[in-house]
């Protein structure tokens, strides 16, 4: 298993996309989900991974321009009323406290203070340890992808619905059964809970100001630099025994 980010609190996963190529996507719809990066149409997949390559959070299927963002603003990540989450879970970091933890995320998603990104021309030593820490742990939703994509074939291969809805559909069905599997496996870092206590409501002006302060957001990057400066880890840095 790699060691990456997994000393420091507070990080509850890493968010991210990927396509699913649509074959049979009818004429009429073609515009919707066309991207200048891709030749064919394609249906997205929005979602929140940790390093046991366990699925937290996922939405498939927005439709309209297909970025990153876009798919964020339609997504009930944050949106309570439509089953989503603003996790309350207190943290320190560099004697700061910090009342909700954080995703890792690339450079195209805002500033948050529920995302930490990475920093694109770092300088200093400590701004490249830090610049390497979050690339390694950003791989986890990425291999999450790749084992989902290998595991289930269907996925893999050009989609030949043609609804968005059954694509919808098969997308989250491969995903229940890999978090089964990983479950029944004991490979499951985090206990897995049926119902999940009532959170507040994430579009409440107080908790929606919280999640989008970008004052949180610089504040905890700089306390997250500090703090694996502060510690003396080098094995963190390199990859080891890779599944």
């Amino acid at each position: 298993m790699r060691h990456s980010w997994r000393m420091n609190p507070g990080m509850f996963g890493s968010l991210d996309c990927t396509h699913f190529v649509w074959r049979f996507c009818p004429t009429e719809y073609r515009g919707q989900y066309m991207r200048g990066d891709h030749r064919y149409p394609t249906v997205m997949l929005e979602a929140v991974a940790s390093q046991d390559l366990w699925f937290w959070h996922a939405f498939a299927g927005p439709p309209s321009s297909q970025n990153d963002i876009n798919v964020l603003q339609q997504s009930p990540l944050f949106l309570t009323e439509r089953n989503g989450t603003a996790p309350k879970c207190p943290f320190y970091v560099n004697n700061h406290l910090y009342k909700r933890g954080y995703l890792l995320v690339d450079g195209i998603y805002p500033s948050w203070s529920v995302f930490v990104k990475s920093i694109p021309y770092p300088h200093e030593v400590n701004e490249k340890k830090f610049k390497r820490q979050h690339e390694a742990a950003r791989k986890d939703v990425e291999r999450a992808f790749g084992v989902l994509k290998a595991k289930w074939g269907v996925l893999s291969r050009p989609m030949r619905a043609r609804s968005v809805k059954k694509i919808r559909n098969v997308v989250y069905t491969c995903i229940i059964l890999h978090n089964m599997i990983l479950k029944d496996d004991g490979k499951a870092i985090a206990p897995v809970h049926i119902r999940d206590p009532l959170v507040e409501p994430a579009l409440d002006d107080t908790v929606l100001g919280e999640l989008m302060n970008e004052d949180t957001h610089w504040r905890l990057k700089h306390d997250l630099i500090d703090h694996l400066a502060s510690q003396d880890l080098p094995h963190l840095l390199v990859d080891s025994d890779e599944d």
